[in-house]
């Protein structure tokens, strides 16, 4: 399926514990943060993204891929894999792998500018990590 130039873009920062979730305008110029997921385990999460996705009609789903430093991709490449696989079977919305590095580190640092400590930082980190993931994405693809 080729992925489409215009819509909403839904994009995901996949977790164990949490998901973030992200989206796009129709134009594609700007994330913003949706929600952080708490579902329990990888196959209700790939189901919640798939619903948030038609819910939203998105036309496309980034899911942030983790890469190390040299570009090389370890062992939870391989989970963020599973998951898509598993989103796969679940929507018809076309799904592209996003390097995400240092996103997360990217969304401490902004939550720490603004002094967002404790559980509240725990309870947007994932989401503002979405949102990051899903800016790269925009801008890189403008």
């Amino acid at each position: 399926m080729s992925i489409e130039a215009k819509g909403r873009v839904l994009g995901v920062d996949y977790g164990d514990v949490r998901t973030g979730i992200a989206i796009s305008d129709e134009g594609r110029f700007l994330a913003s943060g949706l929600a952080t997921l708490r579902e329990n385990g990888m196959l209700k999460t790939a189901d919640r993204v798939a619903a948030e996705a038609g819910e939203r009609g998105a036309t496309l789903i980034v899911v942030g891929l983790p890469r190390n430093m040299d570009g090389s991709e370890g062992g939870r490449a391989e989970v963020i894999r599973a998951f898509v696989a598993h989103l796969a079977e679940r929507t018809a919305v076309p799904i592209a792998l996003w390097d995400e590095r240092l996103s997360t580190v990217e969304a401490h640092r902004i939550l720490s500018a603004g002094n967002t400590r404790g559980r509240r930082r725990k309870a947007v980190v994932d989401t503002l990590a979405a949102e990051i993931i899903l800016q790269s994405y925009l801008d890189a693809h403008r």
